[in-house]
């Protein structure tokens, strides 16, 4: 199943949009490439912010999901359902903030308001990290575990699309969608 939000955008564009699919392909990789974020990076205007929070939960002593992506301006949850406190923070230039030490059944939140990668951590628990991808529009997907995404709904012409891993460099490729109809794009993962 693929996990996707492909928002339609606010501001104009026309009728005409296809749809980018692909494969994010890893020479030596982990079986579960489920942790990529691809995402169109030039189409302006606003997305549609997600009625529902997001959710970034603490769990077994880890952050679920270990990757979330997300567009501009969402909110973002964090409860904590272990039996132990957590203290979630970030020092990432595009959102700094640190939640206090808190413990089980307790839930803070935090708006993601500029685009960019936000690292995750404990205070507690050194071992805990996780990443928030913050787009900045709708057009964005995050990989299935064999590697497969889909971004529909893309309005037609010359896109940039970039592809991101937490241990591999930014990608960045130039796709032509078509009016109606899917064009093909696919990733390698190299380091």
């Amino acid at each position: 199943m693929f996990v996707m939000f492909a928002a339609k955008l606010l501001a104009g564009g026309g009728d005409s949009s296809g749809t980018i699919i692909g494969r994010v392909r890893w020479s030596g990789a982990p079986a579960d490439l489920s942790n990529f974020v691809i995402w169109i990076d030039d189409i302006n205007g606003r997305s549609a912010t997600p009625s529902a929070p997001a959710v970034m939960d603490q769990k077994d002593l880890r952050f679920v999901p270990h990757v979330l992506a997300i567009p501009v301006g969402t909110t973002v949850v964090f409860p904590n359902t272990d039996p132990v406190s957590h203290n979630v923070f970030s020092i990432s230039e595009v959102k700094r903030f640190n939640l206090g030490l808190y413990g089980r059944s307790t839930v803070r939140r935090v708006t993601f308001d500029k685009p960019g990668v936000v690292e995750l951590l404990c205070n507690v628990h050194l071992e805990m990290g996780a990443y928030i991808v913050v787009v900045s529009n709708g057009y964005f997907a995050q990989t299935s575990s064999d590697g497969t995404y889909r971004i529909a709904g893309v309005p037609a012409g010359q896109h940039r699309v970039r592809c991101w891993h937490e241990r591999l460099p930014l990608q960045e490729q130039g796709v032509a969608v078509p009016e109606n109809g899917s064009v093909t794009l696919d990733f390698f993962g190299r380091k």
